[in-house]
């Protein structure tokens, strides 16, 4: 049976090889997909395609087998890897897509985001998610050297880290008003996100709300086939 897949929020680094391994698997497992969506944040930090690290070596090396096996792979930059471009998805035989964007899942138009775009109440992330966007502010960050732009995202990091920890949960997750928005202006009835780490399947008024959850215990996918969607979790060290 035709199936697509949808996963987010790996956040892949060197500290967490038990996820790094449980990607290799789920690749393995499901080569025989029609597509394979990532929807932002497949690493926990991402410097520049040009990241010689062992882990970026090893990522690109299991993608490109998995889109060599014969499925269309697609990536979406999140709030860590929003640095992801096209020269990182061009070697692991991928395409990047713009956030938003709208796919043809087997007949039914469904919206894709990371989702921290939808947490519009979280007025100080907004405004370093605008910022941090423009090609000004990547391409003076893209000119200096890796490691001082380790440095800076290990700064980075601890900040968010920091001022995460005193925001109310409610902040932190979708607004659901925007929800709304999003849904009513791209005339879809259905969403696919992640980013909030909340994973389940939410009704608006508009549509249907898909949530993907991050891999740490768990693992999160999502598979859609002709006939239905199913959010599915597995265990990471199984």
């Amino acid at each position: 049976m035709p199936a697509t897949y949808f996963i987010s929020d790996l956040h892949l680094e060197a500290t967490r090889p038990a996820v790094v391994r449980a990607l290799r698997r789920f690749l393995l497992e499901h080569q025989d997909c029609d597509a394979l969506y990532i929807l932002g944040d497949l690493f926990e930090v991402w410097i520049g395609d040009d990241d010689d690290s062992s882990l970026a070596r090893e990522v690109k090396e299991m993608l490109k087998r998995f889109s060599a096996a014969g499925p269309r792979l697609y990536l979406m930059q999140g709030n860590r890897d929003f640095l992801l471009g096209k020269e990182f998805c061009q070697q692991v035989g991928g395409k990047l897509l713009g956030d938003p964007r709208v796919v043809n899942l087997y007949g039914e138009p469904t919206l894709l985001l990371h989702g921290d775009s939808l947490c519009t109440r979280d007025t100080e992330y907004q405004a370093f998610r605008k910022t941090t966007r423009t090609r000004a502010w990547q391409t003076e960050l893209l000119a200096r050297s890796l490691e001082e732009r380790r440095t800076l995202a290990r700064e980075l990091r601890n900040r968010s880290r920091e001022a995460n920890s005193n925001k109310a949960e409610d902040i932190m997750d979708v607004t659901p008003s925007e929800v709304d928005r999003a849904l009513l202006d791209h005339e879809v009835r259905q969403m696919i996100h992640g980013h909030t780490h909340r994973p389940a399947r939410h009704d608006h008024s508009a549509g249907t709300r898909w949530v993907l959850g991050d891999w740490d215990q768990k693992g999160w996918y999502i598979e859609a086939t002709p006939e239905k969607m199913s959010l599915i979790d597995f265990d990471i060290k199984q």
